[in-house]
Order: structure tokens, then C-alpha cells, then sequence
């Protein structure tokens, strides 16, 4: 018997799903509420490649906060295109807010972890 991860790679594998690179994500969100001004933080990888063109690509992203004061947020969305940061790597930012968690949401930016850190 498979487990759902095990049928999930074995389903990509069969279909021809290429793998092409993901990216590692963490950060820490703005600080929101006026009455208990607080942050969270997050770490994820993104989904694989979505090309955009021929020349560019974007990456999905999800991710849970950790908890503070009994409550996190989450966001779902999507990466802007790459950005060189020379040696044929490149990052990619994103700009945006969290879901609405304990009556407030949280602004962020940050930018990936670079593709291929150790790659020739």
C-alpha cells in the first residue's frame, strides 16, 4: 500500500512531470496590530517552474506562520519573475499580505534563496 506522498511522486513520474528547481523561502511579516503589536515568521519551498515566456518563469508559494498568541496566518500566491544575480542563478521577490487571522493580516517582502546554491 502507497502512502498519498509516495502516489503523489509516483503519479508525476509516470505522467512525464519534469523537475526543474524550486527555491527556499523565510522571512518575517511586519508588525500589525495597534493594541499587541506583534510579527510571525515562516520558512517554505516554492512549487516548481510556471513559465511565464520564453525567456522567464514565476514559482507558487504557500506558507503557514508560526503561532503567536494562539493564532498564525497563511498566504498563498505567486512569486514575480527572476531576478539575475549573476553566474546563471537568479532569486525572485514578492510583495504581498498574509489571510486574515485573529481580526488583522501582515504585510511582507522578501526575495528566494538563490537556485542551485552549490551547483557548477
Amino acid at each position: 500500500m502507497f502512502s498519498e506522498q509516495e502516489m503523489c511522486c509516483n503519479q508525476c513520474q509516470c505522467n512525464g512531470w519534469d523537475q526543474t528547481h524550486v527555491h527556499e523561502v523565510l522571512g518575517s511579516l511586519q508588525i500589525a496590530e495597534k493594541d499587541d503589536p506583534h510579527n510571525h515568521r515562516f520558512a517554505t519551498v516554492t512549487d516548481e517552474v510556471i513559465r511565464i515566456n520564453n525567456q522567464d518563469h514565476v514559482h507558487n508559494i504557500k506558507f503557514r506562520t508560526d503561532f503567536y498568541e494562539n493564532h498564525f496566518h497563511e498566504f498563498c500566491g505567486q512569486t514575480l519573475g527572476a531576478i539575475p544575480v549573476g553566474d546563471g542563478r537568479h532569486v525572485h521577490f514578492l510583495e504581498s499580505v498574509t489571510e486574515l487571522s485573529d481580526g488583522h493580516r501582515h504585510e511582507f517582502r522578501v526575495a528566494t534563496l538563490i537556485n542551485d546554491p552549490i551547483g557548477e
